[in-house]
């Protein structure tokens, strides 16, 4: 019945989400995509409310029996990049692209909706379907946002999931772990303030950018020598910008960068030698500094319990050899608050194209992902928000599910 349901549907799960290609929106700018969503919603008679992060909306499906509560999220912002596609519906409007799939999640997330709508008699209980801004908006994001304007005032979850589309995974695998998913992510900016001069006298300066590679260096021994060795840390420097021509000396440099831990304590650990660090260093050298360090998103950490249901209705969908195993990676999800508040997990969807050499990472501004996938990332969700309903109605009434 799931099946017959997305294959009426599939038609729009491609069409939405190559208008959504085509007109992609920032953070906290996804006016039309919202009411788009909100258009799709009331032409599939899907109740709903808005009001939440700005643009966010709040898809209501109640079953036709009692039960317990699930939502299901998808993100809907774009990012700043310059698209180099060439396929017909690459994005209309310059320095915005979809590079990270929150296309294909919105679109994905209302054939679900349909499905589900058309299904209540199957459902025991309510579902939610959450469509969030600002997921690119780190530290911000919009998931905080949304439940500060109560999103889930009126229906609270019982256990909540999130999907994204994985490159790296071929269509019709399924990705999840048990804990640790990906990291926490943030971000800070450092401004190293010296004495310019002449490059010919240095003697007379002090070089911000001689302070600024010490400052480099150090960093990178936080991680080998400060860190356990069987946890994990990045420090990245992405960014530095500073100097005037070539024979000037620089009054001042600024450093961007990442910090990507797990473990709350780690990610602690890293936060203060980071600081000892850099003002020491400037301090050594006379320098002056300002350090900015934003908390962003917190590690994304699954709910074992409901992790293994995703995984087990991955296989009845696709298949035992479905779900393989896989290792959690330092990217950061805004989808990490959510879980900080209701049980659920976060789940990759295999979208890698046919010719997986040609495949580009999320965030590349070539970015493409198998649109043969999404009728699967749809009927999967269907299929876990019951499966999870039943599990918990089963738990409810003292019987252990298989």
């Amino acid at each position: 019945m799931i099946q017959h349901y997305i294959s009426t549907i599939e038609s729009d799960i491609i069409r939405i989400r190559r208008s959504l290609h085509k007109n992609p929106e920032l953070s906290n700018e996804e006016f039309a995509t919202s009411a788009l969503v909100q258009e799709t919603l009331t032409e599939y008679g899907i109740e709903y409310r808005t009001g939440f992060a700005n643009t966010g909306v709040l898809g209501i499906i109640k079953g036709n029996k009692p039960g317990k509560t699930v939502a299901l999220r998808a993100d809907m912002d774009a990012l700043p990049i310059q698209e180099t596609n060439t396929h017909d519906y690459i994005s209309e409007t310059s320095g915005k692209m979809h590079a990270c799939g929150h296309d294909a999640h919105t679109a994905m997330l209302l054939a679900t909706g349909y499905t589900l709508q058309n299904m209540r008699d199957y459902i025991e209980g309510t579902v939610l379907l959450v469509f969030q801004p600002a997921e690119e908006n780190s530290p911000t994001g919009g998931s905080q946002q949304m439940m500060d304007d109560g999103v889930f005032d009126e229906f609270t979850p019982d256990v909540i999931f999130g999907q994204h589309v994985w490159p790296s995974l071929p269509v019709g695998e399924i990705g999840v772990r048990d804990g640790a998913m990906m990291g926490a992510s943030d971000r800070f900016t450092v401004t190293i303030k010296g004495r310019g001069g002449h490059a010919s006298m240095p003697q007379d300066g002090n070089d911000a950018i001689i302070i600024s590679n010490q400052i480099i260096s150090s960093l990178q021994t936080i991680v080998s020598r400060n860190v356990n060795p069987i946890e994990s840390a990045v420090v990245t420097i992405g960014s530095i910008n500073g100097g005037y021509r070539y024979n000037v000396i620089p009054d001042k440099v600024t450093l961007e960068g990442t910090v990507r831990t797990y473990k709350p304590e780690v990610k602690e650990k890293v936060k203060q030698r980071f600081h000892t660090i850099v003002q020491q260093t400037v301090e050594a050298f006379e320098g002056e500094v300002e350090i900015e360090y934003l908390d962003g998103y917190p590690a994304t950490i699954n709910t074992p319990k409901w992790a293994q249901q995703a995984r087990h209705s991955a296989q009845k969908l696709l298949g035992e050899a479905s779900t393989p195993n896989l290792d959690p990676v330092m990217a950061g999800e805004d989808f990490a608050r959510f879980l900080e508040h209701y049980p659920g997990a976060f789940i990759w969807l295999g979208t890698q194209i046919e010719d997986k050499q040609e495949q580009k990472p999320l965030h590349d501004p070539a970015f493409k992902l198998n649109e043969k996938a999404l009728p699967i990332g749809s009927s999967y969700m269907v299929n876990l928000a019951i499966d999870t309903l039943n599990t918990l109605s089963n738990q409810e009434n003292g019987e252990v599910s298989e």
